[in-house]
Protein backbone atom coordinates (compact mmCIF):
# COMPACT_ATOMS: atom_id res chain seq x y z
CA UNK A 1 0.00 0.00 0.00
CA UNK A 2 1.08 3.77 -1.00
CA UNK A 3 2.40 5.78 2.01
CA UNK A 4 1.08 9.63 1.62
CA UNK A 5 2.89 12.29 2.61
CA UNK A 6 1.70 15.32 3.26
CA UNK A 7 2.93 19.33 2.77
CA UNK A 8 2.10 22.92 3.83
CA UNK A 9 2.87 25.74 3.33
CA UNK A 10 1.96 29.19 4.77
CA UNK A 11 2.42 32.17 2.04
CA UNK A 12 1.90 36.07 3.08
CA UNK A 13 1.80 38.86 0.52
CA UNK A 14 3.97 41.69 1.68
CA UNK A 15 3.62 44.30 -1.40
CA UNK A 16 0.56 45.59 -1.31
CA UNK A 17 2.01 48.96 -0.32
CA UNK A 18 -0.66 52.05 0.09
CA UNK A 19 -2.68 51.06 -3.65
CA UNK A 20 -3.18 47.38 -3.62
CA UNK A 21 -3.94 46.30 -7.13
CA UNK A 22 -5.23 49.33 -8.27
CA UNK A 23 -2.75 48.89 -11.52
CA UNK A 24 -0.44 46.54 -12.59
CA UNK A 25 2.59 48.61 -11.85
CA UNK A 26 0.81 50.06 -7.93
CA UNK A 27 1.60 46.62 -6.47
CA UNK A 28 4.76 44.74 -5.27
CA UNK A 29 5.60 41.02 -5.86
CA UNK A 30 6.88 40.36 -2.26
CA UNK A 31 5.61 37.36 -0.26
CA UNK A 32 7.18 35.57 2.34
CA UNK A 33 6.74 31.71 2.42
CA UNK A 34 6.72 29.81 6.33
CA UNK A 35 6.87 26.48 7.01
CA UNK A 36 6.27 24.99 10.58
CA UNK A 37 9.86 25.94 12.64
CA UNK A 38 11.99 26.64 9.32
CA UNK A 39 13.18 30.19 8.41
CA UNK A 40 10.93 32.06 6.38
CA UNK A 41 11.66 32.35 2.81
CA UNK A 42 11.32 35.77 1.24
CA UNK A 43 9.64 34.99 -2.56
CA UNK A 44 9.27 37.43 -5.34
CA UNK A 45 7.72 36.78 -8.88
CA UNK A 46 10.51 36.61 -11.77
CA UNK A 47 12.43 39.78 -12.33
CA UNK A 48 11.10 40.12 -15.85
CA UNK A 49 7.63 40.14 -14.22
CA UNK A 50 8.30 43.02 -11.67
CA UNK A 51 10.19 40.79 -8.86
CA UNK A 52 13.15 41.85 -6.47
CA UNK A 53 16.31 39.94 -7.95
CA UNK A 54 17.58 39.56 -4.49
CA UNK A 55 14.29 37.36 -3.41
CA UNK A 56 13.43 33.53 -4.92
CA UNK A 57 10.90 33.32 -7.43
CA UNK A 58 8.79 30.14 -7.94
CA UNK A 59 10.67 29.30 -10.91
CA UNK A 60 13.91 29.13 -8.75
CA UNK A 61 12.39 26.88 -6.67
CA UNK A 62 11.47 24.21 -9.31
CA UNK A 63 14.46 24.39 -10.44
CA UNK A 64 16.03 24.20 -7.01
CA UNK A 65 13.63 21.35 -5.94
CA UNK A 66 14.69 19.19 -8.68
CA UNK A 67 18.41 19.47 -7.92
CA UNK A 68 17.73 19.09 -4.11
CA UNK A 69 15.59 15.74 -4.73
CA UNK A 70 18.03 14.37 -7.25
CA UNK A 71 21.43 15.23 -5.02
CA UNK A 72 19.60 13.77 -1.73
CA UNK A 73 18.88 10.66 -3.73
CA UNK A 74 22.32 10.19 -4.99
CA UNK A 75 23.29 10.30 -1.67
CA UNK A 76 21.45 7.75 -0.03
CA UNK A 77 22.19 5.67 -2.79
CA UNK A 78 25.92 6.30 -2.57
CA UNK A 79 25.87 5.51 1.04
CA UNK A 80 23.86 1.92 0.33
CA UNK A 81 26.54 1.21 -2.70
CA UNK A 82 29.26 1.70 -0.09
CA UNK A 83 31.03 4.90 -2.46
CA UNK A 84 31.91 7.66 -0.28
CA UNK A 85 31.30 10.64 -1.45
CA UNK A 86 32.70 14.08 0.29
CA UNK A 87 31.25 16.36 -2.00
CA UNK A 88 28.59 17.42 -4.18
CA UNK A 89 27.58 20.76 -6.22
CA UNK A 90 25.17 21.32 -9.05
CA UNK A 91 24.69 24.08 -11.40
CA UNK A 92 21.21 23.06 -12.19
CA UNK A 93 19.59 25.43 -15.01
CA UNK A 94 15.87 25.82 -16.11
CA UNK A 95 14.58 26.61 -19.29
CA UNK A 96 11.22 28.13 -20.20
CA UNK A 97 8.95 29.38 -22.58
CA UNK A 98 6.71 32.22 -22.47
CA UNK A 99 3.51 32.77 -25.47
CA UNK A 100 2.90 35.85 -26.61
CA UNK A 101 0.01 35.74 -24.37
CA UNK A 102 1.53 35.75 -21.77
CA UNK A 103 1.11 31.85 -19.96
CA UNK A 104 4.23 29.61 -20.27
CA UNK A 105 5.78 26.77 -18.95
CA UNK A 106 9.35 25.09 -19.04
CA UNK A 107 10.35 23.30 -21.07
CA UNK A 108 13.51 21.75 -19.58
CA UNK A 109 15.49 21.81 -16.42
CA UNK A 110 19.49 20.53 -16.52
CA UNK A 111 21.07 19.29 -13.59
CA UNK A 112 25.00 19.16 -13.72
CA UNK A 113 26.28 17.31 -10.43
CA UNK A 114 29.85 17.69 -9.56
CA UNK A 115 30.72 14.82 -6.87
CA UNK A 116 33.27 14.28 -5.38
CA UNK A 117 34.66 10.35 -3.55
CA UNK A 118 37.07 9.80 -1.12
CA UNK A 119 38.88 7.18 -2.97
CA UNK A 120 38.52 5.25 -6.21
CA UNK A 121 37.25 2.11 -4.69
CA UNK A 122 33.73 1.98 -2.67
CA UNK A 123 33.81 0.11 1.11
CA UNK A 124 33.64 -3.36 -0.62
CA UNK A 125 36.78 -2.53 -2.90
CA UNK A 126 35.05 -2.69 -5.75
CA UNK A 127 36.72 0.42 -7.94
CA UNK A 128 34.19 3.65 -8.09
CA UNK A 129 34.25 5.05 -11.74
CA UNK A 130 32.52 7.30 -14.11
CA UNK A 131 30.31 4.77 -15.08
CA UNK A 132 29.38 3.83 -11.38
CA UNK A 133 28.36 7.52 -10.65
CA UNK A 134 26.34 7.44 -13.99
CA UNK A 135 24.60 4.47 -12.47
CA UNK A 136 24.30 6.60 -9.08
CA UNK A 137 22.62 9.43 -11.48
CA UNK A 138 20.58 7.50 -13.13
CA UNK A 139 18.96 5.17 -10.60
CA UNK A 140 18.73 9.01 -8.85
CA UNK A 141 16.89 10.21 -11.14
CA UNK A 142 14.53 7.27 -11.22
CA UNK A 143 13.77 8.02 -7.86
CA UNK A 144 13.43 11.55 -7.48
CA UNK A 145 9.83 12.61 -6.54
CA UNK A 146 9.89 15.60 -7.80
CA UNK A 147 11.31 15.08 -11.72
CA UNK A 148 8.82 12.03 -11.56
CA UNK A 149 6.01 15.01 -10.79
CA UNK A 150 6.68 17.49 -13.50
CA UNK A 151 5.95 17.37 -17.23
CA UNK A 152 8.99 18.69 -18.74
CA UNK A 153 12.56 16.67 -19.54
CA UNK A 154 15.00 16.99 -16.63
CA UNK A 155 18.07 16.15 -18.12
CA UNK A 156 21.57 14.90 -16.08
CA UNK A 157 24.57 15.42 -17.07
CA UNK A 158 27.12 14.51 -14.33
CA UNK A 159 30.76 16.02 -14.23
CA UNK A 160 33.54 13.43 -14.07
CA UNK A 161 34.32 11.71 -11.15
CA UNK A 162 36.49 13.73 -8.54
CA UNK A 163 38.39 11.70 -5.96
CA UNK A 164 39.23 13.92 -2.86
CA UNK A 165 42.83 14.65 -1.59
Amino acid sequence: MAMLHSYSVDLSWTGAGAQGTTTYTSYGRDHVLTSGDKPPLAGTSDPGFRGDPARWSPEDLLVASLSQCHMLWLLHLAATAGVVVVGYEDAASGTMRIESAGHGQFVEVVLRPRVVVTGAAAKDGTAVTDATLDDLHHRAHEHCFIARSVNFPVRVEPAPLRIAG
